[in-house]
């Protein structure tokens, strides 16, 4: 893992967006003090994969998924490279250092990868979704977006695997 042990400094704010016609993407916000970088898992027609890294500087957005939401479930992992620490969870996928796109999610270490935790995102099957990054305490201070209510944030759950995974 990237940050070995880090301790999680920071929740995140998971928002649904009312759909666009024009806009069904799934995007995440850095709204922290720091620069972020994302790790993305998800089930395509192919199987598992995860795709990183998205640099994210403070105050912004980047679209992780163009078009309609094709499935319900996503997985984030996200570091703060300037105070340390990171948005993680119980479901396990591969990353590794550099830029990346994995496919699968058994046998990360054998394969040469990391095993990392990533937090699941359920979308409620919605065209559209953001997920936004906050810094811990801060989230309450954040004015949300019209529409659905917001999600809880993700926080430690015992272990589960990925739905449609493998048991490790």
């Amino acid at each position: 893992m990237l940050l070995g042990s880090a301790v999680m400094v920071a929740a995140a704010l998971v928002t649904a967006l009312a759909a666009a016609p024009a806009a069904a993407d799934f995007r995440i916000c850095n709204l922290t003090k720091s620069r972020v970088g994302v790790a993305l898992g998800y089930k395509d027609a192919e199987g598992w994969a995860t795709e990183g890294w998205w640099n994210l500087p403070t105050g912004n957005c980047e679209t992780l998924m163009r078009g309609t939401l094709a499935a319900r479930f996503y997985y984030i992992y996200a570091i703060d490279y300037d105070r340390g620490g990171e948005w993680s969870g119980p479901a396990f996928m591969c990353t590794r250092d550099k830029e990346f796109t994995i496919r699968g999610t058994g046998d990360c270490l054998a394969r040469g990868f990391d095993k990392t935790g990533f937090f699941e995102v359920d979308t409620g099957e919605q065209q559209t979704w953001t997920v936004q990054l906050t810094e811990t305490g801060e989230a309450a201070q954040r004015p949300t977006v019209p529409g659905p209510p917001t999600g809880p944030s993700p926080g430690p759950r015992p272990a589960a695997p990925l739905p449609g995974s493998p048991t490790r």
